[in-house]
């Protein structure tokens, strides 16, 4: 998946959930959250996704690229991203991820239409 200026993102989501399991999974991700976030604020800010980002193999995104990735998640409109924010984030950045979350909601909803 490629973002902004053209960085291209392997989704390996799919393959994290199925070794791990759903609550490693998460576990991992709010591990992701951690490693990104300003320790001071508890938030991913500009200036904490710019330094870490090298942590991530990023080190090469421009500062407009990081500021559309902040963008893309910031939900609540405070330029920077909480923990809820990342997760929603990072579950939209993943095809496979929204295509199964979009077939377990059909198949909830076609459970509770049959009761």
């Amino acid at each position: 998946m490629a973002l902004g200026g053209g960085v291209v993102f392997e989704d390996f989501f799919p393959v994290m959930v199925e070794r791990l399991g759903a609550e490693g999974f998460m576990k991992e991700l709010c591990n992701g959250f951690r490693l990104l976030m300003d320790g001071a604020k508890g938030m991913i800010t500009f200036e904490s996704l710019k330094r870490n980002s090298a942590l991530l193999g990023l080190q090469d995104m421009s500062d407009e690229d990081l500021r559309c990735m902040l963008r893309e998640g910031d939900l609540d409109g405070d330029g920077s991203l909480n923990e809820m924010e990342f997760c929603t984030l990072m579950f939209r950045l993943s095809p496979a991820m929204m295509q199964t979350s979009k077939e377990l909601l059909v198949e909830a909803l076609d459970l509770d239409s049959e009761m």
